[in-house]
């Protein structure tokens, strides 16, 4: 089934991009760009996501980054979109 119409994005990868460590709609987006046109699907993402498709939520919870790049001087790597939405 299609999450994002926009960008063809069907549950399944959604849930491959969580298991892969993407725990937020912000993090799927940065995966896959769903979420990122009309946004309509944003809240079914959240959905999934709250259904325990990602694996990392645990470690998340206790502050570990959920990407990370030894390179970074944060340690973490965030796509530089959603860098300056933030």
């Amino acid at each position: 089934m299609y999450v994002c119409s926009c960008f063809g994005i069907t549950e399944t990868q959604v849930k491959e991009h969580a298991d892969a460590g993407a725990c937020t709609p912000r993090q799927i987006a940065s995966a896959s760009k769903a979420g990122t046109d009309c946004g309509s699907c944003v809240r079914q993402i959240q959905s999934i996501l709250g259904r325990g498709a990602c694996p990392r939520r645990e470690l998340l919870d206790e502050g570990a980054p959920a990407f990370s790049d030894p390179t970074a001087p944060d340690r973490t790597t965030v796509a530089p979109a959603l860098r300056e939405a933030a």
